[in-house]
C-alpha cells in the first residue's frame, strides 16, 4: 500500500497516514499524524516522492503545521526544508542532533524533551541515541514513531560499541517506559508492517531479549554482516 490510514477510530484519537516511499533501492515510511478535530498535522521524516506526500495531505484535508525529524540521515530529511518553506511551518529536530549532524533550515527549531502541543497533538519527544548521537522518537497518543532507532524486527545500524551501548541503553529505557498498547511506527518496514503493538514487538524482536550492553554490541556488530543482513532481522 502507498498510503493507508492505519489509525481511524472514530474519536478525537491522532489518524496516522502512511506514505511509502523510495529512492532507488531505498524504501522508507514517512507518516502524517492528524488532529481530526482542528485538521492540524505533523509529517514525519519526509523524504522523497513529494506528489505522494501531498496526495496524502490533499486527501486527508489536513494543515501541516510542523515536521518531526528522528534523525539527520539524508532518507530522513530530504523534502523536510522544502516542505518546511511551502507549508511555512517550523521543523523539529533534537537539539543533540543539530549539533553533531550540523543540519539546519530557516525554520528550524531545536528541541530537548519538553512536550508541546499541535491542535489537539500532544507531542512527547524522547531521546533515543544510539544510530545516531541525537536519536528521537515521537510519541503522539498511543503512537510511536521511531525512525531508524526500533523496527518491527530489530533496530538501526550502530558504528561502534559506544553507540551499541547507547542503542542499549535506548530500547531498555523504552522497555521501561512505554505500556504495551503503544504502536509502533519505524521508518523502513521489513517484515512485520507498521503499526505494530509495542507489547508484541517486545515477544518477537531479538534485539529487545539481551540482558546487558555488551552481549547486546557484540552481537549487533557481529563480523561477517552483509550490507544486506545487516537489515535482515529473521
Amino acid at each position: 500500500m502507498n498510503q493507508a490510514v492505519l489509525q481511524n477510530r472514530p474519536d478525537s484519537s491522532p489518524r496516522v497516514f502512511l506514505i511509502e516511499v523510495e529512492r532507488g533501492r531505498m524504501k522508507n515510511n514517512n507518516y502524517l499524524i492528524v488532529d481530526p478535530s482542528s485538521r492540524q498535522a505533523v509529517l514525519v521524516d519526509p523524504a522523497w516522492q513529494v506528489d505522494k506526500l501531498q496526495a496524502t495531505i490533499a486527501a486527508a484535508d489536513a494543515q501541516v503545521s510542523g515536521i518531526l525529524l528522528t534523525h539527520a540521515h539524508y532518507d530522513h530529511i530530504d523534502l523536510a526544508r522544502p516542505l518546511a518553506e511551502f507549508y511555512n511551518c517550523p521543523i523539529w529536530m533534537s537539539a543533540q542532533e543539530v549539533a553533531h549532524s550540523g543540519f539546519g533550515a530557516p525554520s528550524l527549531q531545536p528541541i530537548d524533551e519538553r512536550p508541546w502541543q499541535v491542535g489537539g497533538l500532544w507531542i512527547e519527544p524522547i531521546l533515543t541515541p544510539g544510530h545516531t548521537p541525537g536519536c528521537v522518537c515521537f510519541r503522539i497518543g498511543d503512537n510511536l514513531f521511531t525512525g531508524d532507532v526500533l523496527f518491527a524486527e530489530g533496530c538501526g545500524i550502530c558504528t561502534s560499541v559506544d553507540a551499541a551501548h547507547q542503542m542499549f541503553d535506548s530500547l531498555e529505557m523504552l522497555k521501561r517506559r512505554l505500556p504495551p498498547q503503544v504502536h509502533v511506527f519505524p521508518g523502513h518496514t521489513y517484515v512485520r508492517p507498521p503499526g505494530q503493538r509495542f507489547g508484541d514487538v517486545q515477544g518477537f524482536n531479538m534485539y529487545l531479549q539481551f540482558r546487558d550492553r555488551d552481549s547486546f554490541a557484540a552481537y549487533r556488530l557481529r563480523r561477517g554482516q552483509s550490507a544486506q543482513s545487516l537489515l535482515n532481522f529473521r
